[in-house]
């Protein structure tokens, strides 16, 4: 039997309360912010409650995060299956790969298993994702995954005094 939350290069797991540290250099990173609508650090507590409650199924809290491992078992990023929509069959998905794993592959196969996970155990028909324009690498790698730019939002995200464009990509499972 094929097993979709790994293959030869990763492996994605549940967030576990041990994950704190982890999980806090993600989210109170600066540099990331953007990538959703945060304009501020998160607290111990706000994230340890967090944790506390990451038990409920994706069928209850809408959303579901995986933690992406090497085969060695150390954490190098997240992915995110959030708006899951379960009479639409459809999921946004998001990943962030901590910066000295990009670029090798990483989010390739993680995108790989979620795909493959959404398909067959939460019988998805499609994924999305929004990807400011100016992440490049974000979107060759969605473009690698297989999908495609249905639109683009026009001074979508404001930052840094300026507006930023966005691309809505999307991905029919089959």
């Amino acid at each position: 039997m094929t097993q979709t939350l790994q293959n030869e290069h990763i492996y994605l797991r549940a967030i576990e309360p041990e994950d704190f540290v982890f999980l806090s250099e993600i989210e109170n990173d600066e540099r990331l912010w953007l990538l959703g609508s945060t304009v501020q650090p998160f607290s111990e507590f706000v994230l340890r409650e967090y944790l506390k409650n990451a038990k409920e199924d994706i069928y209850t809290a809408k959303q579901l995060r995986l933690v992406i491992c090497l085969k060695n078992g150390l954490s190098v990023g997240l992915v995110d299956l959030f708006d899951f929509d379960v009479k639409n069959k459809k999921a946004g998905v998001g990943i962030v790969i901590l910066e000295k794993f990009r670029s090798k592959g990483v989010g390739f196969h993680a995108m790989q298993c979620v795909m493959a996970y959404a398909k067959k155990h939460l019988d998805l028909h499609q994924l999305y994702a929004n990807i400011l324009l100016q992440n490049v690498p974000s979107l060759h790698l969605f473009d690698k995954c297989g999908f495609q730019t249905i639109g683009i939002k026009q001074d979508w995200i404001y930052h840094n005094g300026k507006f930023e464009d966005e691309a809505l990509v999307q991905l029919i499972l089959t």
